[in-house]
């Protein structure tokens, strides 16, 4: 029996190494708290006129949405560039 060599299950079967490390995910929330105050500030500006509190609350609701996907973005590139990675150090095709 030859293996395919597209199969990627033959690589997922060997490396059960997770694509993200403890310190991976406290980056990743460190830089999307970062991009939420950010946009929080960016979406103050550009905020009807409310009370002085209205306007940070209705800024910091628009820049939770904003910074979830950031969140997500960042996650998924990062789990993409270390598969890319890993695979190409075992040789195996993209």
């Amino acid at each position: 029996m030859s293996q395919n060599p597209s199969s990627i299950t033959s690589h997922e079967d060997k490396d059960h190494r997770k694509l993200i490390s403890p310190l991976g995910h406290v980056a990743m929330l460190a830089l999307s708290g970062v991009f939420f105050v950010f946009m929080t500030t960016v979406a103050y500006t550009h905020t009807p006129d409310f009370s002085e509190r209205g306007k940070w609350v209705v800024a910091a609701y628009t820049s939770m949405s904003i910074s979830g996907i950031f969140w997500l973005c960042l996650n998924c590139f990062w789990v993409t560039l270390v598969d890319q990675m890993r695979r190409k150090k075992a040789g195996l095709p993209r």
